[in-house]
């Protein structure tokens, strides 16, 4: 079996981390000679192209199979060190983390606090969109992530969190002015009203024009707003319909600031934890928290 030297390994997780070949070569203290050397090295021992040579620099797809043995690597080399007492610093742990917008403005911070304090974990979140939270965990970017997809990574274990359930909702104002103040059926008028969605990826409000009218999606006329909490403002304040996390939409709905547009349809996304296949206690125990809070946060898929 032919051998991926650790040199050349490290070399290629700096020059993707650092973004070029210069910058990986001042993180790694070598010339950027060395560093192109190590990375050609690489590519012909593997006998594949590992980095697509844009600004920054990407990892192509068997790159990302290579970042992500690196960082594994470096998450071992980290606990043997740890196990044989010879890091000194005092140094926390770091776990990064992709998750859903929703999930973070939700149960995932609250569940986060439950981790137990004396595994002195930091944590690094990245942000992204349910749907394309497990392509982190494929590029080697983040240990776990939270994501719509039940389908593992490769080198990933998989287990179901639960639904989010996400309502219809608008302002009262606009409900009146846009939706016949619901008096007209609601697949009659929802797809020329202005819609509120969270970034172009965002097809969850599409998604619910289809079950009222097949071959139609929401209006052209949308607006983009991608935090979570900005997206609630931006439905509340009229400026289009949308579908808001239950959890947020009912103090809203008590308020009398939001009305649901149909009381008996719901959009529930599937959520799920990804997670590397490391024999790795703090990961695992964040697993095991973050599981809990979601069966409490979460919809289990028994009622609708």
């Amino acid at each position: 079996m032919t051998e991926l030297p650790l040199d050349q390994v490290r070399t290629l997780l700096a020059v993707v981390d650092e973004g070029t070949f210069d910058a990986a070569a001042g993180a790694l203290h070598v010339t950027p000679s060395a560093v192109s050397q190590r990375v050609k090295a690489l590519e012909q021992r593997t006998g594949r192209v590992l980095l697509m040579r844009t600004k920054p620099v990407r990892p192509t797809e068997s790159g990302e199979i290579v970042v992500r043995f690196a960082r594994q690597l470096a998450r071992l080399e980290r606990d043997a060190h740890d196990e044989l007492g010879m890091t000194g610093s005092g140094e926390p742990t770091r776990l990064s983390i992709a998750v859903n917008s929703d999930s973070l403005a939700t149960w995932f911070l609250p569940a986060l606090t439950r981790v137990p304090q004396e595994l002195r974990l930091s944590f690094e979140l990245l942000r992204e969109d349910e749907g394309r939270t497990a392509a982190l965990l494929r590029e080697g970017l983040v240990m776990a992530a939270v994501t719509s997809s039940p389908d593992p990574v490769t080198g990933c274990s998989v287990r179901p969190l639960g639904r989010m359930r996400y309502l219809p909702v608008a302002s009262p104002g606009f409900a009146e002015k846009w939706l016949c103040g619901l008096a007209t059926p609601l697949r009659e008028v929802i797809a020329d009203a202005p819609v509120v969605a969270f970034d172009r990826h965002d097809e969850l409000q599409d998604r619910f024009v289809r079950t009222l009218r097949r071959g139609h999606r929401a209006s052209a006329l949308r607006h983009y707003v991608p935090t979570s909490e900005g997206y609630v403002d931006a439905v509340a304040a009229g400026m289009g319909w949308g579908l808001v996390p239950e959890v947020q939409a009912a103090p809203l709905l008590r308020a009398g600031r939001l009305v649901r547009l149909d009381a008996d349809r719901i959009v529930a996304v599937p959520l799920f934890w990804q997670q590397w296949k490391l024999d790795f206690p703090a990961l695992a125990a964040v697993a095991d928290t973050v599981a809990a809070a979601a069966a409490l946060a979460l919809d289990s898929g028994q009622r609708t």
